[in-house]
């Protein structure tokens, strides 16, 4: 995917920088470019400009058929995406990231499952407990989730040996 949309790096920068003034447009710039190349870094300012609009764009784009779009709504709202400025959980809260990726638990791509995982990590780092409870009820109630998620999401919280994320390992095992 990056080989063939580089051209669209530039692209992605403009929006990201010069866009906000035109956010629908910018949005649907955003959504296209994400087709051939990325915008999660692109989306960022957006997520803090008006969350509420990226919301909208984000329910769309999690039953999308492209595998790169659907991603974008986890990796793009990532609190810890590496080489981008930290943000805070949606809405200061972080059950608002967890509803966005809850459907993306069973998604078909293992592309768009590891950048979930690796959401799931990043959230973990600051509030472990809540997103162990959330894992444990999706598994409660017999949601499909892939192991890989519960396997690399509660990566951190494995190494750690955290006895919650050890016994939710052992329940996918």
């Amino acid at each position: 995917m990056f080989t063939n949309g580089y051209f669209l790096m530039p692209v992605a920068y403009f929006v990201e920088k010069y866009g906000l003034n035109h956010f629908d447009i910018s949005c649907h710039a955003m959504y296209e470019i994400t087709k051939r190349h990325t915008s999660e870094y692109a989306i960022r300012p957006y997520l803090l400009t008006d969350i509420d609009r990226c919301m909208a764009y984000f329910q769309y784009w999690l039953e999308d058929n492209n595998s790169h779009v659907r991603r974008l709504v986890s990796e793009g709202t990532r609190p810890r995406l590496p080489w981008a400025k930290k943000i805070s959980p949606i809405r200061n809260n972080v059950q608002n990231n967890l509803r966005l990726l809850e459907k993306l638990l069973c998604d078909d791509s293992r592309y768009v499952l590891k950048s979930v995982a690796n959401h799931i990590n990043d959230l973990t780092k600051e509030n472990g407990e809540l997103v162990l409870e959330w894992m444990q009820s999706k598994i409660a109630d017999k949601n499909n989730i892939n192991p890989s998620i519960i396997i690399n999401g509660l990566r951190t919280l494995i190494k750690s040996k955290n006895e919650h994320a050890l016994e939710l390992l052992h329940q996918v095992e």
